[in-house]
């Protein structure tokens, strides 16, 4: 009788034992990728295809050369989204920020207010709604009739699922008197109820029940056969609006009340309050109210209500600075510390990680949960102040386990009734679990990093990881497990970007060709091949971020890149800051560009390793400069503008705003490279140097008429 390994514990596993473990776990989860997403019929529960994903990562990290080319690790998703076409998001549908307590609440506000120069004592009303738990959907109206329908996506690139959408008796399919163009935005989901009849339909035959309504809803949604989704019970809520040719009203609530005259479904709870406090108790409200709804909701979310108030707020990169959703608090268990583990990151970063006995928390099964850092372990901040009373955590202790917002697990309490006699204290390591360099722990730094740099595993893996990532170079086909491998290879090796781009040329010269290795083949290596070229040209800003740089994100990496304009400037400019104090003072007069990022940029292209690796890497690129097309015929496009002195009609971020939206650069002190100076009264020493050096000053009333907003 053959042994059944899926009990055996992954310490305990041969080699050949794991090589078949993770057959088994492979051909076990890609069955289940397949009836969750292709077939509609899931077989697993989430928690058990969470947990034996998590034992076939395990097992992969213990033994790394066995990694199966067909690894579920290498998996997102599976078949069916590949079926729908796809729809440009003609306005983008953009994300929330969150908000975890009332003083978050109190924060947006007071943001809120400094932008639009509002005391706390003026008027300013917010519609709060039920944040409902669902999959977000766009539908589209031309002259009254539906033409297209849209999931999220990224935000720029929806499904489309437009046929489905026809399904849901909450759309309906022509509007009377309803704009030219309309697009209504909104939430489907799935009642309680009808979640629960569905799940008894799939039992009578013989089918697996879905594991919550929000998954049952998307996967309906998301059917290639309509026909599917039509015998779901799919509901929605409208709530928002996208592209229209005529406005809906002039305030957020007024505006939903007329998609309700169009006949779309929205939510009772949504109402209009004169402040935080109204705000607060609404949610507590909602919060008390929650089980009682029919239906899935995770917080409440707060809108600017005056739609001229949310237009001059605008958007940040990815969300609107008028509207924050309030989450509910997370669920949370009890569970018993396994132990702690310590993870390398690209930066260095030791970063210590609580590895628990599985608990379902949320609906989700967790099985870690960040510690942070050594403070955190220890039961003090940042600043030596006592957190959870002062009560450290200890491997063997209970630990009560929430997931903030719903996504990270976290650790919130320790239970020293229950903690064992013979529980020690943690030491924290002083040297790097990968390469054994020094950690060490700057003045100043609440993370303690490893000084190993490129000779250290972890981090050239992970900066690697985060260079093919979405938000950088995104090269389809090499994610993280891909440049794992390509990483401990020797005859094909990665080891750093440039290597990424040298690959189809060494492969061509080598014995042991991709194309013939297990798991590879002629149509998938040259596909590889295709879009590490397609990614040979690559704009400013991309490559920046990508570049890995500690401190430098993707708002910071944007700002750089409208700086300087092309790589040759960057890369000089840079260069020369670390020896030239006038450069240096440039530098750090981008505004939103402080010294310590300034100081992180610089020492990195000053150290002779990671420089070189730099260079490489460029002779591979052609390095286009950031694309700006819709500002071309801006008079302030690419010019350096310096606001200064108390401006009167407008606030100092809602002018940096306006100038950045129009293509100019916004630094925070007047050099030989300002073009203009935007002063109003009170302006002092920046003025003054202004006029020394030739630079033309305008009042707020001319900054107005020059970008035609007087």
């Amino acid at each position: 009788m053959e042994h059944d390994l899926s009990k055996t514990k992954i310490n305990d596993l041969t080699v050949e034992g794991a090589r078949a473990e993770l057959k088994r776990l492979a051909e076990l989860l890609l069955t289940a990728n397949r009836q969750y997403h292709a077939e509609d019929a899931p077989v697993l529960s989430d928690a058990e295809y969470d947990r034996e994903k998590q034992r076939n990562q395990a097992i992969e990290a213990r033994f790394p050369e066995l990694v199966r080319p067909d690894s579920p690790s290498f998996q997102v998703g599976a078949a069916p989204s590949s079926g729908f076409s796809k729809i440009k998001h003609e306005k983008r549908m953009m994300s929330l920020g969150n908000a975890f307590s009332v003083e978050d609440v109190q924060e947006f506000d007071a943001r809120v207010r400094s932008f639009l120069g509002l005391n706390s004592d003026q008027a300013l009303a917010y519609t709060a709604e039920p944040k409902i738990d669902g999959l977000s959907l766009s539908v589209r109206y031309e002259n009254g009739d539906l033409v297209a329908a849209a999931t999220r996506g990224d935000g720029a690139i929806g499904e489309d699922v437009t046929e489905n959408a026809k399904t849901i008796k909450d759309i309906p399919h022509h509007i009377e008197n309803a704009p030219e163009i309309l697009e209504v935005r909104g939430e489907v989901y799935m009642s309680h109820t009808d979640f629960q009849n569905l799940n008894a339909r799939q039992l009578e035959l013989g089918d697996k029940p879905f594991s919550n309504p929000r998954n049952a809803a998307a996967g309906s949604l998301r059917q290639l056969d309509a026909s599917i989704t039509k015998s779901r019970p799919l509901r929605f809520f409208a709530y928002a609006w996208g592209v229209l040719s005529a406005p809906l009203g002039d305030t957020q609530l007024s505006s939903v009340k007329t998609l309700s005259t169009f006949g779309f479904k929205i939510n009772e709870l949504t109402q209009r309050f004169e402040n935080t406090d109204e705000m607060i108790d609404h949610y507590r409200l909602i919060e008390r109210q929650r089980s009682t709804l029919g239906y899935d909701i995770d917080g409440v979310v707060y809108k600017v209500d005056q739609l001229d108030l949310q237009r001059r707020l605008g958007f940040r990169s990815t969300t609107p600075r008028w509207a924050i959703a309030h989450k509910f608090p997370a669920e949370r268990a009890w569970t018993r510390l396994e132990g702690i583990d310590i993870q390398v990151g690209r930066t260095g970063a030791l970063s210590p990680v609580a590895r628990l006995a599985p608990v379902t928390v949320g609906g989700v099964v967790v099985s870690n949960a960040t510690l942070h850092n050594e403070d955190y372990i220890l039961g003090r901040d940042n600043s030596g102040a006592d957190i959870r009373n002062g009560k450290d955590i200890r491997v063997g202790d209970w630990v009560e386990v929430y997931r903030a917002g719903d996504v990270i697990p976290k650790i919130s309490d320790v239970d020293l009734s229950n903690r064992p006699e013979d529980a020690c204290p943690f030491v924290f390591p002083t040297t790097c679990p990968e390469c054994g360099s020094d950690a060490v722990r700057e003045p100043g730094d609440a993370v303690r990093r490893c000084v190993g740099g490129l000779i250290c595993p972890a981090q050239a893996v992970e900066k690697l990881k985060h260079f093919v990532s979405r938000g950088a170079f995104d090269i389809e086909g090499l994610g993280t497990k891909q440049i794992e491998m390509f990483y401990g290879d020797d005859v094909l090796p990665i080891r750093e970007p440039a290597d990424i781009f040298t690959l189809s040329d060494r492969d061509r010269t080598s014995l042991a060709r991709l194309q013939n290795r297990d798991g590879w083949g002629p149509k998938s290596a040259e596909k590889l091949f295709a879009a590490i070229e397609n990614r040979r040209s690559v704009p400013l800003n991309k490559l920046i971020y990508a570049l890995g740089i500690r401190h430098i994100g993707e708002n910071s990496a944007n700002l750089l890149a409208r700086n300087f304009g092309s790589w040759e400037k960057f890369e000089q400019a840079v260069t020369a800051a670390g020896k030239n104090h006038e450069i240096w003072e440039e530098l750090l007069a981008i505004d939103g560009i402080g010294e310590v990022l300034a100081s992180s940029l610089v020492a990195a292209f000053a150290q002779a390793s990671e420089r070189n690796s730099i260079d490489r890497l460029a002779q591979h690129l052609t390095i286009l400069p950031v694309e700006n097309t819709s500002t071309s015929d801006s008079p302030v496009a690419g010019k350096t503008v310096v606001f200064t002195g108390s401006l009167e009609k407008m606030t100092r971020a809602e002018a940096k705003a306006r100038a950045e939206e129009l293509g100019a650069k916004v630094a925070g002190s007047v050099s030989s490279k300002t073009d203009l100076l935007v002063a109003g009264p009170g302006a002092g020493s920046k003025a003054k140097k202004a006029s020394e050096l030739g630079i033309e000053i305008l009042d707020e009333n001319g900054w107005l008429t020059l970008v035609g907003d007087a």
